[in-house]
């Protein structure tokens, strides 16, 4: 089946392309679609855990199963307010640059990011590679808790956004990325620092160490 996609705002200005054409089976998916997008315009990968899709006039999931003709909307992130926020649970490698626009904004005086990224030992014994797994629903309900108590105890933050990657990790990928942008830099760190001590602790998403000799589980937790 054929489906057309509207490309909006820095979408369009990347590729170049306000609208595009796809081929997909039938059945085929929003997420699918967004899969055959970004194998064109790969520029666009690392923005899609920020990305907003729409059918005619209704916000859809990337589950949503399009139909032929559709027309489907990828809006990238909006600006301005605490609308913008962004939480999730992502497959998808995670891109510093791609969040530190994402709360980008006029009145942020200062941008602070938090990368976690896998490392080759735990304990002095080596580390093959690790693997995230997460209730997503509940992990990106406690991540927005997380960001509404950043925004009641430093107002002057302007964006947050956090990230968690599931899946298959290997040495030196980040598993999360936090950001937030903040009218002065000592709420910015003060702000990013609570963020990851507060998900460490409380977010639903457990890892498991694989190491030359054993593997272990390890669920949420301070340090």
């Amino acid at each position: 089946m054929r489906v057309r996609v509207r490309l909006f705002a820095r979408y369009r200005e990347a590729t170049g392309r306000e609208r595009l054409e796809l081929d997909l089976p039938e059945g085929g998916t929003v997420e699918s679609a967004w899969s055959a997008v970004a194998a064109r315009h790969p520029e666009l990968a690392p923005y899609r855990p920020y990305t907003l899709f729409a059918v005619g006039h209704e916000y859809v999931t990337p589950e949503h199963r399009l139909s032929p003709d559709d027309e489907l909307c990828l809006f990238p992130p909006v600006s301005g307010g605490a609308g913008a926020d962004v939480y999730r649970v992502v497959e998808e490698p995670l891109s510093p640059d791609a969040i530190a626009r994402a709360v980008d904004d006029p009145g942020a005086g200062g941008i602070v990011i938090f990368s976690g990224v896998v490392r080759n030992e735990t304990g002095g014994r080596p580390v093959k590679f690790l693997e995230y797994e997460a209730h997503a629903p509940m992990a990106e309900a406690k991540m927005r808790e997380i960001g509404e108590g950043i925004r009641a105890r430093w107002p002057s933050v302007k964006r947050v956004a956090m990230l968690h990657r599931v899946g298959r990790l290997e040495i030196g990928e980040a598993s999360v990325l936090i950001a937030v942008s903040a009218a002065h830099r000592q709420e910015a760190f003060e702000a990013c620092r609570h963020a990851i001590d507060t998900l460490k602790r409380t977010v639903p998403v457990w890892k498991k160490e694989h190491f030359e000799d054993g593997e272990i589980w390890v669920g949420p937790q301070g340090g």
